[in-house]
């Protein structure tokens, strides 16, 4: 016998909620383009222009995926790659020169599995300063990726990356700090001919 009941699954969401999110649907279905990397400033705007707050000098690559665009915000040259998905639920937020990289997926949602209406529940996503959230990576509801941080291809997150530190497996674990030369020291090693 089953512990889940679905029967008694409700969806939290406001009317206005249903709405937004269909205009959303309509929107990205026929309008929102999703390939050429020319378009890219078309894309920022209509992502604006549904509440998205994005900076300046921001990437968004081609087949970028994002569920609730008011629920996104992106700091000064912050990156999301090419057919990123972010499932954002609740807010997720880049900090200036974070990076994310193609097909990551950053997810706010998940279930109780604990209850037997099996609820839906939504933690944020902080991605901070100069973090790097490599290739194909998922990052799980309520995680906060430290500044500096790095997470590893195929990585698994369910546990937040303190600032300065690089995380890689399934789950995530610490490999060692993060460690980032000098511009003088790339110039001694590298001088102009």
């Amino acid at each position: 016998m089953s512990q889940t009941d679905l029967s008694g699954y409700t969806h939290p969401r406001s009317l206005r909620y249903l709405i937004l999110r269909a205009a959303w649907f309509v929107v990205e279905l026929l309008v929102y383009p999703r390939r050429f990397r020319r378009l890219m400033k078309l894309r920022i705007a209509i992502l604006r222009l549904f509440g998205a707050r994005i900076g300046q000098s921001c990437f968004i690559g081609d087949r970028v995926r994002i569920w609730v665009p008011w629920n996104l915000s992106m700091a000064d040259w912050s990156v999301l790659g090419d057919q990123c998905e972010v499932y954002n639920l609740a807010p997720v937020s880049l900090g200036t020169n974070a990076i994310v990289s193609q097909y990551a997926y950053l997810c706010t949602a998940t279930h109780d599995h604990t209850h037997p209406y099996f609820p839906l529940t939504q933690h944020p996503i902080t991605i901070g300063n100069g973090a790097w959230i490599a290739s194909k990576a998922f990052v799980g509801p309520g995680i906060t990726i430290g500044d500096g941080a790095v997470v590893g291809a195929m990585s698994v997150v369910v546990k937040d990356v303190p600032p300065s530190m690089i995380y890689a497996g399934n789950p995530a674990r610490p490999i060692k700090p993060r460690v980032v030369r000098s511009v003088d020291s790339l110039t001694a090693q590298n001088p102009a001919s």
